[in-house]
């Protein structure tokens, strides 16, 4: 077990409420490395990021706003790059993913995994390299596979019997091989919210190791003259902060591969281990560096291989979350403040800003758990234990859940809510018709919108005001 490990059950910035957020901090004003992008720090009291006053950067973009440190997000990108030779790294697209994004993880030598036609679009469009494109999906349409074939993306994971057939016929149409990967469900239960683990057996993806599934998968995509088959993949969950879940999916993927070896005298070229590396969202976090990660999965992989005879494969994985997830910060504005006297006697504070689960629904559908801060000022004041809500008509619309914030927050403040990269932008809702924020890139002093905000014209442009019962 890692240093990183902990007793069964959920914890991590994703599920239960972290000790440590309901301790008094130090300093209520300070700025805590391990959470927030590398250029963020305060001056005269004022938060900045890549050179730039947060409170000049709300006032011209507008708030609520995700702002990304896009210095950081490349050092991101090419710590895992740099940190073992024979890994591809593919970022996964869906944790975060625009045309922008998708130049700068092509930049920094990434391959990048999507996993709908969409997000397909989306890479083509940033004249994203086909062939370093891999394409994820449970329920993956023939127009979608089609337009990965044509494309030339560098492999198609499968994930169903279903569409082992489907994508042999399509790859026959464009008279091609197409290079695939079986995705298997290995049986690991993961220290991780029950919605975002994905190896134990009752759910949706994959094929599974226990019934034979995974076998006869791969045997289907061998009788396949369109299909190449390339190797394995597994992914055990997400917000995963330690290594033994992986060492037991490495384990049984590697004695599948000595199987197919066995069996049918064909060489896995590819292990793909998936993504879902942990990052720090509070205080107590520790989240291990991409390098001791790798060298770790690599060391599993090895033994594993050496224990049944059999050369090591190349190794990918897939960090989405890892990548995206610190480099960026939403920005709010505070709108009211509202003390409520709990059973007891004992009072809550409610901070209500101007965004809320439309822009971050992961504290309500996850309970995920946040560190925020006081941007546009430093502040004296005694701290307060603080609930940050947003403006949606449900009582669930959280953003942090519990914080210590300086009890002189106002209206017109500016709060700071670090590691929102994943999953905030990408999950984003117009519920209640309010338009999505935009996402604005800072570095060396300079801010760029990459995603622009939506406008209510951009709502009524869908609504096409049609009766259904004729005047």
């Amino acid at each position: 077990m890692s240093r990183n490990a902990h007793p069964a059950g959920p914890r991590h910035g994703d599920v239960l409420p972290n000790a440590q957020q309901s301790a008094l901090p130090d300093d209520v004003n300070a700025i805590d490395p391990a959470i927030w992008p590398t250029t963020v720090a305060r001056v005269d009291g004022t938060l900045v990021l890549g050179g730039v006053l947060v409170p000049e950067l709300a006032r011209t973009h507008g708030t609520p706003a995700l702002f990304l440190d896009e210095a950081d997000v490349r050092g991101r990108a090419r710590s895992y790059t740099e940190a073992l030779a024979g890994f591809d790294v593919f970022y996964a697209g869906k944790a975060f993913l625009c045309t922008t994004l998708a130049r700068i993880v092509a930049d920094e030598g990434l391959g990048l995994d999507v996993c709908t036609g969409g997000e397909l679009a989306v890479a083509l469009a940033a004249q994203f390299p086909p062939e370093r494109i891999e394409v994820h999906g449970n329920n993956k349409s023939v127009d979608e596979l089609t337009r990965a074939v044509e494309a030339g993306v560098g492999q198609i994971i499968v994930d169903s019997f279903d569409e082992i057939g489907r994508l042999a016929a399509v790859a026959a149409t464009f008279q091609r091989q197409q290079r695939v990967l079986v995705r298997v469900t290995v049986g690991v239960e993961a220290h991780t919210h029950e919605f975002i683990a994905t190896a134990h057996e009752d759910q949706k993806f994959g094929f599974s190791l226990r019934d034979g599934s995974a076998l006869r998968a791969v045997e289907a995509v061998l009788d396949a003259p369109s299909l190449q088959f390339a190797g394995l993949h597994s992914h055990i969950g997400s917000q995963i902060f330690e290594t033994t879940g992986f060492e037991v999916a490495a384990h049984r993927v590697v004695a599948l591969a000595g199987a197919i070896r066995d069996k049918h005298g064909v060489v896995v070229d590819e292990i793909n281990l998936g993504g879902g590396l942990g990052i720090a969202y509070v205080t107590g976090d520790d989240p291990e560096s991409p390098k001791q990660t790798l060298e770790r999965l690599n060391g599993i992989v090895e033994l594993e291989c050496a224990s049944v005879g059999m050369r090591v494969p190349k190794l990918s994985v897939e960090p989405g979350r890892a990548i995206i997830g610190p480099s960026m910060i939403t920005v709010y504005e505070v709108g009211t403040v509202k003390d409520v006297t709990l059973d007891g006697g004992t009072t809550r504070r409610y901070v209500s800003v101007d965004g809320g689960m439309s822009d971050n629904i992961r504290t309500a559908l996850y309970d995920a758990q946040y560190t925020c801060t006081l941007a546009n000022r430093a502040s004296v004041e005694t701290p307060v234990l603080t609930r940050i809500v947003g403006k949606h008509c449900e009582s669930g619309d959280v953003v942090v859940r519990d914080t210590w914030l300086p009890g002189d927050v106002r209206p017109g403040d500016l709060l700071a809510v670090a590691a929102t990269g994943a999953y905030c932008r990408s999950m984003a809702s117009n519920y209640n018709h309010v338009p999505r924020p935009p996402v604005v890139s800072v570095v060396d002093g300079v801010a760029t919108v990459i995603v622009r905000r939506e406008t209510e014209d951009d709502l009524l442009a869908l609504d096409t005001g049609v009766s259904a019962v004729p005047a």
